[in-house]
């Protein structure tokens, strides 16, 4: 058997010590029933509900109710970006984290700039529509989608955000 110093000696100690108060935990809350929780009345499970009624999981849900492409902004905000090749309705949405519909007010300063590669960039102005759901605009065609991106800004509780995005709509096969 080797010796060590005084302080291996504290810190081998220390480690069986914790090895046992550890072990004692083990085997006196093994024998334990764990407590019932009752199930919630008319509680249907997460991943069953239908991406129209959303889901009671806090980002549980990213399908785009609109035909976009859903993204987040910190951890209360959702918001979908739909992109019109023809450029003749562009939108944008918000919800909150259980992706409930936010009136488009809670946003402001909404700007979607359209980058073309070869073209100066088209300035999309925005504006809330008539039902107050989302902030709708309308530009020139897109043409073909290769290299084209879309950039969303826009303000939330006076905080300014952008995001770069792909110019993609639909399926990307």
């Amino acid at each position: 058997m080797t010796e060590g110093t005084g302080t291996e000696v504290t810190v081998c100690r220390a480690r069986v010590a914790c090895c046992a108060v550890v072990a004692a935990m083990v085997l006196t809350s093994c024998g334990r029933t764990p407590a019932a929780t009752p199930p919630a009345p008319n509680a249907a499970p997460a991943d069953t509900a239908s991406p129209a009624a959303g889901s009671l999981v806090p980002h549980g849900d990213h399908n785009p109710h609109h035909g976009g492409v859903v993204m987040m902004k910190g951890d209360d905000l959702h918001y979908e970006i739909v992109l019109d090749p023809a450029g003749r309705a562009y939108r944008v949405y918000f919800t909150d984290a259980v992706r409930e519909e936010l009136p488009a007010s809670v946003a402001s300063e909404v700007v979607l700039t359209i980058k073309r590669p070869s073209a100066p960039d088209e300035r999309i102005a925005m504006q809330i529509d008539d039902a107050g759901e989302s902030w709708v605009g309308r530009g020139q065609p897109i043409g073909h989608l290769a290299a084209v991106t879309a950039r969303l800004a826009f303000s939330i509780k006076n905080e300014p955000y952008w995001i770069d995005i792909p110019f993609r709509t639909g399926d990307p096969r």
